[in-house]
């Protein structure tokens, strides 16, 4: 788990920090991109070089029609004649997708039919015995693997490991309608699943209730066992209900509040609680959000211009830190419906516990975190074929929002890593285009002893980057419609 460092934004809705968050997050994604891409290649080009093939080119990103620089260019090979010579062409393109190696005598992405025309060459992908050709496909995604591997190890040996145990969170959680139906109760702390003791808090937790057969919480002092719904519980619909299934009670305290802001003006400052809405009562940051949610609903159905202005009016019991009595206040919400504060974080109010690795601890540690990591996300993979599913595939937005708003080394190599893995598994998927697809059919001819045809493959190729095509086309649609629309 990351330490909190606190609201570092300080107005997240003023024009000038939105931009600056905008291009801090594109180059944590570009920066990642470009590292993860090119030693992805870096995988096939070593095994490809190990084995005496030719490597015709070199690219990070795809250079359709033009690139953005090469070996070979002009200039380049005026000022590095002997670089630009070498048999490997090496450049970057325009088109951020991926980035590629073009291997000699071998149907890829570049779709060179005419040097297969040609008679085999012994410098040629082609020619090479399967294993050696399975090595030179496998190559990336063993590659990324291992990266992943080799960061979550760096991690945890610069700067540790913070964890929230579940005995800490003195206050509990609260649940929603679907739990509650299930047996649950506000106030109740998970801490064992099907006999598996849950120690600590993070995204995990999810999983393993939806999963499991019985959960055991801790209730009132005593530990109560409740029996799962047979087949367990949906993931995705755990994580998109609003409240979720879950939620760790935070008290309502402020953590700040923003210059110039509705609540600003009503006299709120840091430090103050919100220990009522509309009268309801709100203990929790959740019971807040959902008494907000719900008006804010109401707002994006459709009211009368009467009923929006009424809708934003808001009458909050406040209670000011060091003082004897709360205030009640009432103050007018601005035209995005914001009220202008930033809530105190569960991390700020419950105590970590924190691990420091040495150099030979921190391998093996991080080899077991990656490959926890790796069974969680091919768990989960079998959602996307779902409709739920195929709606949260995400492009460049949904990705690049998964840095933080603010540079810090330790998320973007955390990020770096889990995007790491899920490159390895999308590539060894068996589908044509991708490095499984090709692994597939080596696989077939190694048990066949028969090669595919070129034409055979030429088609795969084509239907395998028709489907990736219309994957992005997918990925780019739930952008639009979640960032834009």
């Amino acid at each position: 788990m990351l330490p909190y460092h606190g609201n570092l934004n300080p107005n997240p809705n003023h024009p000038f920090t939105i931009m600056s968050i905008f291009w801090i997050k594109t180059f944590q994604l570009l920066l990642c991109f470009a590292l993860l891409i090119v030693l992805h290649e870096c995988g096939h080009f070593f095994f490809a070089k190990l084995f005496g093939i030719r490597v015709e080119k070199f690219f990070m990103f795809f250079d359709y029609k033009f690139h953005l620089f090469s070996t070979r260019d002009k200039w380049f090979a005026r000022l590095f004649p002997r670089i630009a010579n070498n048999e490997t062409e090496y450049g970057v393109g325009w088109i951020p997708l991926g980035g590629y190696v073009k291997i000699a005598g071998m149907i890829d992405e570049s779709m060179d039919l005419e040097q297969m025309k040609q008679p085999v060459q012994p410098w040629e992908f082609r020619a090479k015995p399967v294993w050696q050709r399975f090595l030179v496909m496998v190559g990336g995604v063993l590659v990324n693997f291992l990266l992943a591997l080799f960061i979550y190890a760096m991690i945890l040996f610069a700067w540790g490991e913070d964890t929230l145990p579940m005995r800490n969170i003195t206050n509990g959680f609260s649940y929603n309608e679907m739990a509650e139906s299930i047996g649950f109760r506000d106030g109740d702390v998970p801490v064992s699943a099907d006999g598996t003791p849950i120690d600590v808090w993070n995204g995990t937790v999810y999983r393993t209730i939806s999963q499991a057969a019985t959960v055991t919480v801790m209730r009132d002092g005593a530990e109560v066992t409740l029996h799962m719904p047979d087949g367990g519980i949906n993931l995705l619909e755990m994580l998109e209900q609003d409240p979720r299934f879950l939620t760790i009670n935070v008290p309502s305290v402020i953590d700040s509040v923003l210059p110039g802001s509705p609540a600003h003006q009503a006299g709120m400052r840091k430090g103050d609680r919100i220990t009522s809405v509309e009268g309801q009562p709100t203990p929790w940051w959740g019971d807040f959000d959902a008494i907000m949610g719900r008006k804010a609903d109401i707002l994006a159905a459709g009211c009368s211009h009467a009923d929006s202005v009424r809708l934003r009016t808001l009458t909050l019991t406040v209670a000011h830190d060091g003082a004897a009595a709360a205030d009640t206040l009432t103050l007018e919400l601005d035209a995005d419906y914001h009220l202008g504060i930033l809530k105190t974080h569960y991390l700020q109010c419950y105590d970590l516990s924190h691990k420091d690795y040495g150099f030979f601890e921190s391998i093996p540690a991080g080899v077991a975190y990656g490959w926890e990591t790796l069974k969680g996300y091919v768990s989960d993979l079998r959602y996307v074929f779902s409709k739920k599913g195929a709606q949260s595939v995400g492009s460049f937005g949904t990705i690049g929002n998964l840095f933080p708003a603010v540079w810090n080394w330790q998320s973007f190599w955390q990020i770096t890593a889990f995007i790491s893995i899920i490159l390895a598994v999308m590539n060894i998927l068996p589908i044509p285009g991708l490095d499984g697809g090709h692994i597939f059919f080596l696989l077939v001819e190694a048990v066949t002893r028969r090669q595919p045809s070129d034409k055979f493959m030429t088609w795969a190729q084509y239907v395998g980057m028709a489907f990736i095509l219309a994957l992005m086309a997918l990925a780019i649609f739930n952008d639009l419609v979640k960032f834009v629309f």
